[in-house]
């Protein structure tokens, strides 16, 4: 198991952050997909920016981008549409056999 992966089982994102160029590597990696400096565990903001959305059976799906380039698909927990580029907060997230991501707008 990596630590990806036992971090979302805590309901904590963390991803690779690259020492040298202050970035952070998405998806994550033991180093950095830029410079190939070293990397860190770093927390990941629990805000995020509404990109794309789409519903199915009055269930609303999202793709969310964090710290402006880490990008993950997740559900909405409101069953109202919301709006392009709406604030998000990141409510939970999980690993079970995938990456799970719950939202609330803002």
């Amino acid at each position: 198991m990596t630590k990806f992966e036992d971090e979302l089982r805590n309901n904590n994102f963390v991803c690779s952050y690259c020492t040298k160029c202050q970035h952070f590597v998405w998806p994550t990696s033991d180093c950095c997909n830029k410079c190939l400096g070293d990397v860190i565990w770093k927390q990941v903001s629990r805000k995020a920016k509404l990109v794309e959305v789409s519903s199915k059976d009055e269930k609303y799906f999202c793709i969310a981008e964090f710290e402006g380039n880490i990008r993950v698909f997740g559900t909405l927990l409101e069953n109202l549409p919301p709006q392009h580029d709406q604030s998000l907060i990141l409510e939970k997230c999980g690993y079970d056999k995938s990456p799970k991501f719950v939202f609330k707008t803002v």
